[in-house]
């Protein structure tokens, strides 16, 4: 049987704000721990850096640390921590972040989200960072791992450098900050939002892809829009960017709000019809198999190893979600259908 282990989900990569100026500063990180059903994010980032104001910083850290260890979150935990490439302030207050959280939530964290990183030299000071927690506080090698922000100049011309780096180290994702990465390029918004940066969408997509990482989009951050004197959620935008960032073969997308993570958590799910599809490809094929046929032929297609795969990316990716998020896959799917996809041979041989 083909490892379902072989697909790590990061299909929506949703941060939350670890302090906000409210009775209850913690509020929107509890939302995000307790979220369920399509709401319920595959990794939720306590968000330390720019979602958390300056003067919360402090707050945002023990809500983080108070927090965290008293709920059962089925997903990946990845606290977003402060840095800078040109900056030794941020990062001193990022190792200092990110000590703590190894040193008191180590076992609850999957790992620590590093933004605004420059080049490799950089990549490699945050991951000395993680590698000094680990080793203080008894932790075993990459037991802790790393996700940077693509969102400089200096990261987007190393980008492959960085990702081949990734290869033999913790990094584990590489995500699009599109914001600073506008303002850091002198970018322009001339009426109809920020430029989309599909060539270092294409190259996040392709050099993650080579070096075994996962490849996030950025946020969409146009939540509302207004029209005839309404106010309503900015859905079908929102849409729009997902299936681009889906289409150039990224493995999830940024959420800012629980309307985004729904949409997301759909978008990068194979739909019922893709299900259907490559499932009864799946069993023809292995029925064929048993018959001993050489060459198999499926509706004209020619099924080789590589065509195979593709049938079985999609059935490992429903698998994943169902081990992790069984409400969602029982909510989409066709319970027959389902059921056949968790019961398949999938060896190619």
């Amino acid at each position: 049987m083909t490892d379902d282990t072989d697909i790590r989900l990061c299909r929506t990569f949703q941060t939350a704000p670890a302090a906000v100026p409210k009775e209850d500063s913690a509020k929107y990180l509890r939302s995000g721990l307790t979220a369920a059903g399509f709401q319920a994010p595959d990794w939720l980032v306590p968000d330390l850096e720019d979602g958390t104001a300056p003067d919360m910083k402090a707050e945002g850290l023990e809500n983080t640390l108070d927090l965290v260890p008293d709920h059962d979150f089925t997903g990946e935990i990845w606290p977003r921590v402060e840095w800078s490439y040109e900056d030794e302030t941020y990062r001193e207050k990022g190792r200092e972040q990110i000590d703590r959280l190894v040193s008191e939530i180590g076992d609850e964290i999957d790992g620590v989200v590093v933004p605004k990183v420059g080049r490799l030299e950089d990549v490699r000071r945050a991951t000395e960072a993680v590698a000094e927690a680990e080793q203080a506080h008894g932790y075993a090698d990459n037991s802790i791992g790393l996700s940077i922000i693509v969102e400089t100049g200096c990261a987007r011309s190393d980008l492959r450098e960085i990702a081949r780096f990734g290869e033999e180290s913790r990094l584990t994702a590489l995500v699009f900050g599109p914001v600073d990465y506008t303002a850091e390029l002198g970018g322009r918004d001339l009426g109809d939002g920020r430029p989309r940066w599909d060539g270092l969408l294409e190259a996040l997509s392709n050099e993650a892809s080579a070096a075994g990482l996962l490849a996030i989009g950025g946020p969409f951050d146009d939540l509302f829009t207004e029209r005839a004197g309404l106010t309503f959620y900015n859905a079908d935008a929102y849409a729009d960017q997902v299936e681009h960032e889906a289409r150039l073969g990224l493995d999830g997308s940024w959420s800012l709000y629980p309307k985004q993570t729904i949409q997301a958590n759909t978008v990068h799910m194979p739909t019922p019809d893709e299900l259907e599809r490559d499932v009864d490809k799946i069993e023809r094929f292995n029925a064929a198999k048993r018959e001993g046929t050489g060459a198999v032929t499926l509706n004209g297609q020619m099924v080789d190893e590589a065509t195979f795969k593709n049938f079985v990316n999609t059935v490992q990716t429903v698998r994943t979600i169902d081990e992790t998020r069984p409400a969602q896959t029982t909510d989409y799917y066709d319970a027959e259908l389902l059921e056949r996809a968790l019961g398949l041979e999938l060896a190619y041989r």
